[in-house]
């Protein structure tokens, strides 16, 4: 990763008010989050979509993370997006996802490489249809070696979704509960939300009682694989014990949403996409939407950035949909309304703004100067339907503001 880039990432996540012990850890998770994080984006694009009303000249901005949604939104079929990241790994995810969609041959070959991500033949896709179409830097990382040795491009045909820190947190998990002699993917086979339950309540619910589990999960370094850092895991925390927190998610995802139309519980519980013609996917690898996505790949632009620094270089009223995922957690006061000052003068009329904490309140009401808030309405009523929605299950809310 770029030194500036590095130094970006430390300057978003280490609090200038946290106390020795706390920055400590913030440098950690700094240093943690350099690598890949998400293989697959953790956010519902579904949700994102029916908040967002993505018009055919809608101009989006969106934290790239894996770049599933940023590729789903096409779905949508807006005028033009740009994800932007700090994180060099999810740069060079993004981008490749983007030539898979654009120079892959035909549907069995993106889904072989995007969806299955696990499968030797998609060494020599790359190869021949993928790398020659790559920048500079992009190609350096994906022929470039992890910190276990391995090329990271071999991660697509041995199973890229079982990569980055949430990819191990997520075999952790699996090991643990093996131990305890539970099989995560029973889950899956369930036919009806009832069995789902039955199977929830059995198996996994009693996991969380066990002292070893609530003594780990009492730290804040041992959710870093969830990609939440110090600050955020006190606000996921609250009042309550982290495995409480952590059972009640999992609740949700096991039990509130078929499993065979929530491709989130398989990656949780299946360690990646179904492999059935009827399996659950996201938006952008569904067959039928196959021919726009070619149609339209050139809307999206991936971009290295700090969020509030993009849109200081954008004009004046020349945007209408922000996605800032669940970054404003990470967020100091300063921070937030710089944001949102930036957000208010680039926001054209109508223009909407969807984020996530992981507690349930919206995070800005105290926190950003009435002056700017003033501007904006909370959608109450929408906001509390995403969050039911939701089925990646893992945030406490999800938000919507719309530019009075």
């Amino acid at each position: 990763m770029p030194k500036s880039a590095a130094q970006l990432v430390t300057k978003a996540v280490v609090r200038r008010d946290a106390n020795p012990g706390g920055k400590f850890l913030d440098k950690a998770f700094a240093f943690a989050f350099k690598g890949l994080v998400y293989a697959q984006i953790w956010e519902d694009p579904v949700v994102d979509m029916a908040a967002l009303q993505i018009q055919p000249d809608s101009r989006i901005v969106t934290i790239a993370s894996g770049s599933c949604n940023a590729l789903s939104y096409l779905t949508a079929d807006p005028a033009q997006i740009t994800a932007v990241d700090l994180n060099a790994a999810h740069l060079a995810l993004g981008r490749l996802k983007i030539a898979a969609v654009r120079h892959l041959p035909d549907y069995e070959a993106l889904r072989r490489f995007c969806a299955e991500a696990d499968d030797p033949a998609n060494l020599a896709a790359y190869r021949e249809h993928l790398a020659p179409h790559l920048d500079a830097r992009t190609r350096r990382y994906w022929e470039g070696r992890d910190l276990a040795g391995r090329k990271r491009i071999g991660g697509f045909s041995q199973g890229i979704y079982k990569r980055g820190l949430l990819g191990n947190f997520i075999g952790l998990a699996h090991f643990l509960a093996k131990l305890y002699k539970i099989d995560p993917r029973t889950i899956l086979e369930a036919e009806t939300i009832e069995d789902q339950r039955r199977v929830f309540d059995e198996k996994f619910a009693p996991i969380f009682d066990r002292r070893f589990v609530r003594w780990l999960t009492d730290r804040p370094a041992s959710l870093f694989g969830l990609g939440i850092p110090p600050a955020q895991y006190t606000a996921l925390a609250g009042d309550d014990r982290m495995a409480d927190v952590l059972r009640k998610r999992l609740e949700k995802l096991a039990c509130h949403f078929p499993v065979n139309d929530n491709y989130f519980a398989w990656q949780a519980f299946g360690r990646g996409y179904g492999r059935g013609p009827g399996d659950p996917l996201p938006p952008y690898l569904k067959p039928e939407n196959y021919d726009l996505m070619r149609d339209r790949i050139d809307r999206l632009d991936v971009r290295q950035a700090n969020f509030a620094e993009h849109l200081a270089a954008q004009p004046e009223a020349s945007l209408d949909r922000y996605i800032l995922l669940d970054a404003q957690d990470w967020m100091d006061d300063a921070q937030l309304t710089g944001l949102w000052r930036e957000i208010t003068r680039t926001a054209r009329p109508g223009a909407r703004v969807l984020f996530r904490t992981a507690a349930e309140p919206s995070l800005l009401p105290g926190r950003v100067p009435d002056v700017v808030l003033s501007l904006w309405h909370y959608a109450e009523a929408e906001s509390r339907e995403a969050t039911k929605a939701d089925r990646s299950s893992i945030y406490g809310g999800v938000h919507l503001y719309v530019l009075r």
